[in-house]
């Protein structure tokens, strides 16, 4: 039988990540990450703009139009994950969740990424990167200097590029001042409400009443925070990913990167809980049964997310629309169909039947695997939702068709998905160290230690 966890068993100052025990590898992630992005920053600055990337002299140009592909698939991975953190921190405390607090300080230092990821976003601002990535923006700017006695909407109506007329009925919302007035909002906003919300969790640590104040007031917060929350990753999406070609567009698109984000941040989760208690901590608090709650809602969303993604793809082609049909018609061409079906097999199929037991949810060194694996996936899925894109606006033309694949871009594609990693990983180190790495003081703390389910 297992042992009662008891007042006696909680530590009165709680449990501390030694700075010492990760330092080595903070470090490491800080000098990868740090040290990447400011040679990416450098060499989209300085070699990404061209004044026309389809001559053959500027064929050069294509390898910093592909490498801001990459940037973009790198960090919007790391993105999803830390938005996936916001989404965990605030359903606990508006669910008021027992089960949940001996891994909540996880969940809350997850989350506090995403503001600090805003770095990573900063060559999306470069002209040099939205040429490539967001061509809707060379058009307008294009169209509105051609004629700048009309408004934007009639000088994309008046644009002798016929494609161009369909970004007019969208302007109000494709306008370049307004697209970076919601980029900042969104970490601004986003940022500001993890970090609230993390703050009265921290408070509760030292409080005289912790029963009370802060807990009420994270759980208060936590209802706007929520809404926020939806907004910005549905944005977000919409602004980085869907945009890469204007003309697409999807009512699903915001639920299908959240059901990817759950997922993948709670696999995040899982493995920090376990290499936590193998470094020597959470040993009284953290059981076999949060495993198996955790590894239950990641076996929930592996379906939520085969369902949602399942359902886009049906309804676009029941309706059999042009302007939706194009990605899906893209991601079938040039062997990318096989990405597309090994998505189907690997990112759900496999994870369905593996999780589906429930004594392998309480199997840590299955999860370390499974969860891993999971990751590797959703990297897959990202991959799927971008880099397909970079043939048609930096590939090379055969036979007037773009080529889809172009060779040794995947090198770029890499080093990116390090650089953004490794940045993710500093940050999140940084967060674990910075607090204790659970609320000892919540009143449900023991609740969650003998949790039994």
């Amino acid at each position: 039988m297992a042992h009662q966890v008891t007042s006696k068993d909680i530590p009165t100052k709680g449990e501390h990540l030694e700075k010492s025990k990760v330092a080595k590898l903070q470090f490491l992630a800080g000098i990868i990450g740090g040290g990447g992005l400011i040679l990416s920053i450098i060499y989209l600055w300085f070699f990404g703009g061209v004044e026309n990337p389809e001559t053959p002299e500027h064929e050069s140009s294509k390898a910093h139009g592909s490498y801001a592909f990459s940037w973009l698939f790198a960090v919007f991975f790391v993105l999803t994950i830390a938005l996936g953190g916001c989404f965990w921190t605030f359903l606990h405390n508006l669910s008021n969740s027992g089960w949940g607090t001996s891994v909540r300080r996880m969940m809350e230092n997850l989350g506090f990424v995403f503001p600090f990821l805003f770095i990573f976003c900063i060559p999306f601002l470069f002209p040099q990167v939205q040429q490539y990535l967001w061509e809707w923006m060379t058009s307008y700017n294009a169209a509105v200097d051609a004629h700048p006695e009309m408004s934007d909407k009639e000088a994309l109506f008046h644009s002798s590029n016929t494609h161009d007329h369909l970004l007019a009925a969208k302007v109000f919302y494709l306008h370049p001042g307004f697209w970076l007035a919601r980029f900042f909002t969104y970490f601004i906003g986003l940022g500001f409400f993890i970090w609230l919300v993390r703050k009265f969790s921290i408070a509760q640590d030292t409080d005289n009443n912790p029963g009370t104040k802060n807990l009420f007031a994270a759980r208060k917060h936590s209802s706007w925070s929520m809404i926020v929350f939806g907004v910005t990753l549905t944005f977000l999406a919409l602004d980085l990913v869907m945009a890469l070609d204007f003309s697409w567009f999807s009512t699903m698109f915001g639920v299908y990167i959240f059901a990817g984000s759950a997922l993948n941040s709670m696999a995040v989760l899982i493995l920090t809980g376990i290499f936590l208690q193998r470094a020597g901590y959470l040993k009284n608090v953290v059981t076999q049964e949060h495993y198996h709650i955790m590894g239950k809602l990641c076996f929930a969303f592996t379906v939520f997310w085969a369902y949602v993604s399942f359902s886009q793809f049906f309804l676009i082609w029941y309706a059999n629309i042009t302007e939706e049909t194009r990605y899906f018609l893209l991601r079938n061409t040039e062997n990318w169909n096989l990405v597309s079906l090994s998505l189907v097999f690997m990112h759900f199929a496999l994870p369905f039947l593996a999780l589906l037991r429930s004594d392998v949810k309480k199997n840590q060194k299955f999860m370390i695997g499974l969860c891993c694996y999971i990751l590797f996936m959703h990297a897959v899925d990202v991959y799927h939702m971008i880099i397909p894109e970079r043939g048609p606006s930096v590939g090379l033309v055969v036979d007037h068709a773009p080529k889809l694949w172009l060779g040794g871009s995947w090198v770029g594609d890499i080093i990116a998905l390090v650089i953004a990693v490794s940045g993710f990983l500093f940050f999140y180190l940084r967060n674990l160290t910075s607090a204790a790495l659970y609320p000892h003081r919540d009143p449900r703390i023991l609740e969650s230690a003998n949790l039994h389910n």
